[in-house]
Parts: structure tokens; C-alpha cells; sequence
């Protein structure tokens, strides 16, 4: 199979190769593993290659009935493990740590008949919206070599949009889904809280805030993937109640006139580009057009009070990581990167009540959308407040490392932590990602929908939060829009 045949299915359409006997599973990897190849040098997507495991896997049968049997796959570095294999999230130091279990997401990716060849590139322990870690070099955007693709799925978001493979994995636990999907022009659907399992080596992923999924290019795809990852564990911490029907079929269904909600101003009062207005703008008349109700509304939640929330949240969780990790596999924490070390370092010096009065108020931010919801089925809003950003843009300064180190040294983070530099400093390094932290602290579901490219090329991918178990709504909006203004085809020339 050529590259130009290939890139014209999506998963599900190379799977009906497959099954009828048009192409084979190798040929499939074959035609992947050479468009790998092709781009590696431009675009550092992936960081483990297994292409002999995954020749293996071609060579035995699949399961007829499997949904996406033979289609070539990337699961991302992070929390996506295959047993006896390393899991990196991002770092060295884990490069040599096999996994001691197959995550479920990753089992049920190889039953569905998923030939998994790599595992792709992500910040340490996914804790940027930009895929630069230390360790393995900055991922480059498709569309733009010089611009980053987002992250912190931004590995695979880059090997989506240049065609090596048509949807790989992902995960949200912050926007990690969404703001590859909106820079690279894909689609990005982040389940709702519970949906899909983050088991079993966790029972959630910071307290139900991260969450498992894919990208695609297809939004049949993302639904298909949803069907196969929903559903409860043993090991589950709770009981999902299954949807009213599956998504692929959920998703062919008219939406009916919605109440769509829409904003643009910074939750964290920062500028918004001229550009990430336009692309909410461009996609409200569409909405209207296609007989929707539109309407500009206030911000939902008090946007300041949750970016805080989030952050504690994740310096907290950086912190936990480091130490266990120190405990368990004696890794010291000068290993990780200094980004790494001064979120734990900081992490460190909250105190237990704090971080519990700062979950509490998660409720009040739940509350607060919820009664938005009451009004409006959906919220729409920009997922980047720019065009995406230089590679290195957001990198933080050797200046500033060192004053952390020094700061740490001293015992003197938990001041720090307390000064108005330090909260406008991490304030202003959500500035580019203000609008996708709400879905992950209220556990709703959220898709970024790629509709709008900007005068110079580049992707802009505008957001939709649902209510709880609102993921058949949003994909019946999004094959809705994928119909009217198909984006499939439009691909970048690399």
C-alpha cells in the first residue's frame, strides 16, 4: 500500500481493508513504519520504537469481529504501559524501569486488534502544555517545524497530523488531549471523570482530573475508540453506568437544536490572541447556521480561583511522583528535570489541610458549571488563546532554575510559594491554556474541534464542554460539524 492510499482512511477504514482482504496488517505497518522514518528527523514524535514486536503481532491472527483489527497504533509514553516494557513519562530515569503491568487502556487497544509499533514523545510526567522534555528533545508541529505542537500528548498528536498513523493514544489531565488536537488540527474527545479506566496501576489519575483517550483525524474514530475503552475495571474505584448506546452509533444521530454558550475572555484574565476569537466567532456562525442557538455568555466558573486549584493540585501530584519513586526505585530526585524538581520542591511545602481545603473547593467549581449547565447543553470557548507558540517559548530560564535550586536548598519553597512573583509567574504559564483546566477539576467531558486554520496556516481548534456523561452529545455535534465543514483531507505539506 502506498502512503497516498493509506492516508486516505481513517482507522476504521483500514480495518475494512483488512477485513476484506484488500490489504494485510503488515503491509498496514509497513506503510507506517516508512512514514515514521520519513518524518522522524523533522518532527521527533516518537522516542520508543517496537517495530519487531509489532511485525510479531502482524503475523499471528486477529479476532474477526475485532474493530480495528491490523490498524498500526502509538500509545504516548505516560501512564500507557505495556508490561516489560519502560514507560519514560518523558525522563530518563524511568527509560530503564520495565512496566510491571499492561495498563487496561493499553489491553483493550490490543484486543480491539491495534498493532502498536512505538510509543511517542511527552513532557516529564506530562506536566507542560508544550512537548519539550530534556530528555528526548521538543516535538515540532506538522504544519509549522518552528511552532510546538502542544502537549502534552504532542508526540502523538505530530505523528496523527503527518499521517504516520490515523488516531494514537493520549490522555488529559489539564488539556493534554485538547491542545495537541486544536494545534495540530485534529479532533480531541476527553471522556468525562470515571468514563474510561486508569487502572490498575492507579485507581485515578489525580483525583479523577486525568483522564485516558486518544486524537484522531476521524470523529468516528475517537467515538469507535471510546467504545472499546469505556466501561468499568475490578479494580475500579466505582461503577460507570455504560452509555444509552454505543458512541459509533450514538454519533450518527442529529444533536437537535442545542443552547451553546460562548466566551473568549482569559479565565485567568490574560490577552487572547485576535486569532483565538476569530476561531470561536467563525465557529459560533457556523452553529448558528446549522440551526443552533448562540449566545455569548459570562465565564462559568470563577476562572482565577480554579487555575489555583489546578496548579496546587499538580505541584502536589509532581511532588508525590518524586518521592515515591525515590522510595520504591531509589531515583534521587536530581535525576528529573529542574521544572520537575521545583513543582515537587513546591509541592512539598503545602500543608495536607491546605491541599484538602483546595479539593473541597473543586465542588464549588462543579457547582458553578453545573448551573451554566442548566441554562446551555454546551460551553464554547478557544482552547489555545494564541496561534501555537515557538518551540522553546515556554522554556523556563537557567536564571530561574537556579534561583529555584537555591530556593529549594534553603528550605525555602513554601515562602516562595506564598510571594505575588511566584503566583504570577505560574499564572502566566497557563496564559496559552487558560479555557481547558475547567473540564479536568469538574470531570466533565470536552472535545476540541479542529475548524478554523489561521491567514498563515496554522491549526486553531475550538472547545466544547458537555454536562456529566455529556460525550454523545458532543460527538453528535462533532460529526455534525464534521460534515459541514470537513476537515479530513486538509492535511500538512510535509
Amino acid at each position: 500500500m502506498t502512503f497516498d492510499d493509506y492516508i486516505q482512511h481513517d482507522a476504521l477504514g483500514l480495518a475494512d481493508l483488512v477485513r476484506r482482504g484488500e490489504v494485510s496488517p503488515r503491509e498496514l505497518l509497513d506503510t507506517a513504519l516508512a512514514r515514521a522514518d520519513q518524518t522522524h528527523g523533522q518532527l521527533n514524535a516518537i522516542v520508543n520504537r517496537l517495530d519487531e514486536r509489532a511485525r510479531q503481532r502482524c503475523a499471528q491472527p486477529f479476532e474477526a469481529q475485532a474493530p480495528f483489527a491490523g490498524v498500526p497504533f502509538l500509545v504516548k509514553d505516560l501512564f500507557q504501559d505495556m508490561a516489560g516494557l519502560p514507560s519514560s513519562c518523558g525522563g530518563k530515569p524511568l527509560s530503564r524501569l520495565p512496566a510491571p503491568e499492561t495498563a487496561d487502556v493499553v489491553r483493550r487497544w490490543q484486543d480491539a486488534g491495534l498493532v502498536i509499533f512505538g510509543k511517542t514523545n511527552t513532557p516529564e510526567f506530562g506536566a507542560r502544555n508544550v512537548t519539550e522534555p530534556v530528555a528526548f528533545g521538543p516535538t515540532r508541529n506538522p504544519w509549522n517545524l518552528s511552532r510546538t505542537p502542544g502537549g502534552s500528548s504532542g508526540g502523538s498528536a505530530a505523528a496523527v497530523a503527518a499521517g504516520i498513523v490515523p488516531v494514537a493514544g493520549a490522555n488529559d489531565g489539564g488539556g493534554s488531549i485538547r491542545i495537541p488536537a486544536a494545534a495540530c488540527g485534529l479532533f480531541g474527545l476527553k471522556p468525562g471523570r470515571g468514563r474510561v479506566s486508569s487502572g490498575p496501576g492507579a485507581s485515578e489519575g489525580m483525583n479523577g482530573a486525568a483522564v485516558q483517550g486518544v486524537l484522531s483525524r476521524s470523529v468516528r474514530d475517537s467515538a469507535a475508540m471510546l467504545d472499546v475503552l469505556q466501561g468499568p475495571e475490578p479494580h475500579g474505584p466505582y461503577h460507570m453506568p455504560a452509555p444509552a448506546q454505543p458512541y459509533l452509533q450514538a454519533m450518527r444521530q442529529a444533536p437537535g437544536r442545542l443552547k451553546i454558550g460562548f466566551s473568549t475572555a482569559s479565565p485567568i484574565g490574560t490577552p487572547v490572541d485576535a486569532q483565538a476569537v476569530a476561531a470561536v466567532m467563525d465557529a459560533a456562525r457556523l452553529l448558528e447556521s446549522l440551526g443552533h442557538h448562540v449566545e455569548e455568555v459570562a465565564l462559568p466558573v470563577d476562572g482565577l480561583s480554579l487555575a489555583k486549584d489546578f496548579l496546587l493540585a499538580w505541584f502536589c501530584r509532581q511532588a508525590a511522583m518524586v518521592v515515591e519513586l525515590e522510595q520504591v526505585h531509589g531515583i534521587k530526585p536530581a535525576e528529573f528535570e529542574p521544572d520537575t524538581r521545583a513543582m515537587a520542591a513546591v509541592g512539598r511545602s503545602v500543608p495536607a489541610t491546605e491541599l484538602l481545603l483546595s479539593e473541597a473547593r473543586w465542588n464549588e467549581h462543579n457547582r458553578a458549571l453545573a448551573r451554566f449547565h442548566a441554562q446551555h447543553d454546551l460551553w464554547l470557548s478557544p482552547v489555545l488563546a494564541s496561534p501555537p507558540i515557538a518551540i522553546g517559548e515556554l522554556a523556563t530560564s537557567k536564571t530561574l532554575h537556579i534561583l529555584s535550586e537555591i530556593v529549594t536548598s534553603l528550605g525555602l519553597s513554601g515562602v516562595l510559594r506564598k510571594t505575588a512573583l511566584f503566583e504570577q509567574t505560574t499564572i502566566n504559564n497557563l496564559a496559552w491554556t487558560p479555557f481547558t483546566q475547567l473540564a479536568n477539576l469538574t470531570g466533565r467531558p470536552a472535545m476540541s474541534v479542529p475548524l478554523y486554520w489561521t491567514p498563515d496556516g496554522l491549526p486553531m481548534g475550538v472547545q466544547f464542554v458537555a454536562a456529566l456523561d455529556g460525550e454523545a452529545l458532543l460527538l453528535r455535534l462533532a460529526a455534525q460539524l464534521e460534515q459541514a465543514r470537513p476537515w479530513f483531507n486538509r492535511r500538512p505539506a510535509l
